[in-house]
């Protein structure tokens, strides 16, 4: 087969067995404690939001199949994610998170506000550790590890990534858990999370650290645009690095 035909032939086989996973991720039921709670929270809604049908199901993850950036986070947000089927859409941390992403090039517009409205990402794909909102945004050690399975398959699959943002401790120690498992050598000494940090790993990416853009960091100043910017301003000029 001829280079090209190579290469658009891969890239259609990992685009339908990426939306195969994203369907899995929506039909998933295996933390009852998770689905209950999800579920409760489409039902009763928010007053500002009183008008929407909320998603109500696990978010999958969502971006370009040649993707040279990871993102990952944590979870949904109750009335984020859970409320518009997209993954840091429709809150204020999808709202610093997609700013950045389209000021470096990574996509086509600087919102997220629903999942039509016409949001594309560029060499990039944002995905969560927990695919479900999980009460007072604590995930349980059983329920991190039901959905590992997920964030593997997609790291498998998407084998141009070059950098990955990890937004937050939590994500950044469950990202190396999932390399673990996925049966990476072991770093020593284990890379700690703080905000810029930079390790290049053996498997051959850069994992980067940043503080999540929840609105606890971002309204008392402990993140701040230019901070966040600088994450993915480094992101960018990684992921552009020919290897």
């Amino acid at each position: 087969m001829h280079f090209v035909g190579q290469r658009l032939w891969y890239y259609a086989t990992s685009m339908q067995s990426l939306k195969l996973i994203q369907q899995t991720v929506a039909d998933c039921t295996k933390c009852r404690r998770l689905m209950s709670y999800r579920q409760a929270i489409a039902r009763e809604k928010v007053k500002r939001f009183r008008e929407w049908e909320y998603w109500g199901r696990p978010v999958p993850g969502f971006g370009d199949a040649k993707a040279r950036l990871f993102v990952v986070g944590l979870a949904p947000a109750a009335h984020g994610g859970n409320r518009t089927g997209r993954v840091f859409t429709g809150d204020r941390s999808g709202d610093w998170l997609y700013e950045a992403l389209y000021t470096f090039g990574f996509a086509n517009q600087p919102t997220s506000v629903h999942k039509e409205d016409g949001l594309m990402l560029h060499r990039c794909y944002v995905a969560a550790a927990v695919r479900c909102a999980p009460p007072a945004n604590k995930p349980t050690k059983d329920e991190f590890d039901a959905c590992r399975s997920y964030l593997e398959e997609e790291l498998r699959l998407l084998t141009t990534v070059t950098v990955i943002v990890a937004l937050g401790k939590i994500a950044f120690d469950e990202y190396l858990r999932t390399c673990q498992a996925m049966g990476f050598d072991r770093v020593t000494p284990r890379p700690k999370f703080s905000h810029g940090a930079k390790y290049r790993l053996p498997w051959g990416v850069t994992l980067l650290g940043s503080y999540h853009p929840s609105q606890q960091n971002t309204f008392t100043g402990t993140l701040t645009r230019p901070m966040f910017h600088q994450i993915f301003r480094r992101a960018r000029a990684l992921a552009n690095k020919k290897d």
